[in-house]
């Protein structure tokens, strides 16, 4: 039995982002109150656990929700909402790492979760703006170096999405001087990230299933033979538990805890540019990110405002001045927005492992959790939602190839990740200067 602190997330509202703004209506769901029992319980109504909860409960299972805020007030309702297919480690260093035949059972699910995505938006017509193509943008010869390697790679394992792209051919999707080329992955996209969670707890719920919000997990029993979590106002027995805290479950479970570190991430919304204006900087509107360690990725909204993101603070804590740190390399890429206005600003966690693979595993016999995405999570939390109801319904082929990975603690604990992360993006971040 843990007892974690108090709650997380305040009164539980989305914070002022241009999603929350934005967002489509959505219920405000009642906290879990009293004694209740459920078949499964999931922990987290973010994407890893929206994902799980919405196969199961196509499968007839009976599913119950948890969330400490409200649904997608973490990191699924405030990313770049940007459908970028592989995980955060490569398939060249999956392979130099484990092996061929766990690179090819990779190379076999990277592009599932963006099927996951447009799927659920057509199934459930969920309207989340979704939008197609990914640029991958190069800043040095090395990093269009990279890109080839990476493009050859990824058609040797059968995937073929992907385009190279010199700097002309670039110019066609990005008007920007910036960069010396890139790559497009066709099958790659966007959308508005929380009106996509919205839509799916809503298909959760349509098909019977319960969703508690403000109902922060104070602790949790997985050694009982059925599950037992505990809210601030309720408890609730369940057969089956799933643990989709991810970057927010905190010391809830401090043998999950002492895997991941959050790290934050921000983004900022510049006022409405007009459709004329936004064409012109991003004539393709795909998405795009750069190829640098600590990357800018950037898009156009539907109300054509550009979102732009970057930098990193290890640790999760939020900089102090969030559009002073972004707004330099906003003007890099775009020079000519220099002085436009920023309306939205805000910083969001996601949960890093030390190898940049996410983790899937068991907790004793009956509860299960996923996380770890490493800043790719909106396809890969889709992808593994799938791969957890596929074990809770009996199938542990593809769940059992990813809990039998290797996962390794940080350098130093919990007392020493943050400077040590810090060290190593120091370094990357000189490598990338110096174009190496």
């Amino acid at each position: 039995m843990h007892v974690a602190p108090s709650s997380y997330a305040g009164t539980g509202a989305h914070i002022d982002s241009y999603y929350a703004a934005s967002a489509n209506p959505a219920p405000e769901r009642p906290p879990l109150v009293g004694d209740h029992e459920t078949e499964v319980c999931v922990v987290g109504a973010g994407y890893s656990g929206l994902s799980t909860a919405l196969h199961l409960a196509e499968k007839g299972y009976r599913v119950t929700v948890l969330e400490g805020a409200r649904v997608g007030w973490g990191a699924s309702g405030r990313n770049g909402g940007q459908i970028v297919n592989g995980l955060n480690a490569s398939l060249q260093t999956i392979e130099r790492r484990y092996g061929k035949d766990t690179a090819r059972f990779v190379a076999g699910l990277v592009m599932e979760g963006g099927d996951i995505i447009r799927e659920r938006v057509k199934t459930y017509d969920i309207a989340c703006d979704l939008k197609h193509s990914n640029i991958f943008a190069a800043l040095t010869g090395a990093h269009m170096r990279e890109l080839e390697e990476r493009h050859a790679l990824w058609r040797g394992y059968g995937i073929e999405t992907q385009e190279m792209l010199d700097r002309d051919a670039l110019r066609a999707h990005v008007r920007s001087d910036l960069y010396v080329g890139g790559m497009i992955d066709h099958a790659g996209g966007h959308l508005h990230p929380l009106n996509l969670a919205l839509g799916e707890a809503a298909a959760i719920e349509s098909l019977g299933g319960t969703i508690h919000e403000t109902s922060p997990v104070i602790s949790v029993d997985t050694d009982a033979p059925r599950p037992v979590v505990r809210t601030a106002q309720g408890t609730l027995t369940c057969k089956t538990l799933v643990l989709c805290g991810n970057a927010y479950l905190g010391k809830v479970v401090p043998g999950l805890a002492i895997r991941v570190m959050p790290v934050s991430t921000q983004v900022m919304a510049t006022e409405p540019l007009g459709a004329e204006r936004a064409r012109a900087l991003i004539p393709s509107d795909a998405c795009v990110e750069d190829v640098r360690y600590i990357l800018d990725y950037y898009r156009m909204s539907a109300d054509h405002r550009l979102l732009f993101g970057g930098g990193t603070v290890y640790g999760g804590s939020d900089p102090r001045d969030i559009v002073a740190k972004l707004r330099p390399n906003l003007d890099k890429v775009f020079p000519e927005l220099k002085g436009v206005t920023i309306d939205y600003a805000w910083s969001g966690n996601f949960a890093l492992s030390f190898s940049r693979v996410p983790q899937l595993g068991r907790l004793g016999a009956n509860t299960y959790f996923a996380h770890g995405y490493s800043g790719h999570g909106v396809t890969g939390s889709h992808t593994f939602g799938r791969i957890l109801a596929e074990a809770i319904d009996g199938d542990l082929s593809r769940f059992d190839v990813f809990a039998s990975l290797p996962w390794y603690p940080f350098p130093g604990g919990r007392t020493f990740r943050v400077p040590y992360s810090v060290i190593g993006s120091w370094y990357y971040g000189l490598r990338d200067r110096l174009g190496l």
